[in-house]
């Protein structure tokens, strides 16, 4: 598996098959959060496949598509809302895993410095220089 961490209580990675989620369970996550839309590209699983084999294995999973570069604040105060209410440790996916750092990042806007979002990102392969404004104003 590919997940990358960005704390010790969520990782991100790229689009998740339903026959990989048995070995995320395996690997220790309790939950996934999908970041991408159904749809969204040809031969993606739609969330209602990657929910019944999360349950299948033991896993909650929660749904909060985002569109590319158009990242809202609802989108944010569900992530946040699905990061405090899930178990832990959560892997939240999208295509490349982008989104769903992006919307991390601007959840801890405000409860974590800048820096040090910018600086997990960028160790798990994502630079968010673009929108260090955006998380400086909290």
């Amino acid at each position: 598996m590919n997940a990358k961490p960005l704390t010790d209580q969520l990782s991100v990675r790229d689009q998740v098959e339903p026959g990989e989620i048995a070995g995320l369970k395996a690997e220790g996550f309790r939950a996934i959060i999908v970041n991408r839309p159904d749809g969204e590209g040809p031969g993606q699983p739609s969330f209602a496949e990657i929910e019944q084999a999360a349950k299948a294995a033991g896993m909650e999973a929660r749904y909060i598509p985002a569109v590319i570069g158009q990242i809202t604040e609802a989108d944010v105060a569900a992530f946040s809302a699905a990061m405090e209410e899930l178990p832990k440790p959560v892997a939240a996916f999208c295509k490349s895993g982008l989104r769903s750092t992006t919307l991390w990042a601007l959840s801890e806007a405000g409860k974590r410095p800048v820096p040090d979002i910018l600086q997990r990102a960028r160790s798990a392969g994502y630079d968010l220089s673009g929108i260090a404004e955006r998380l400086a104003k909290g």
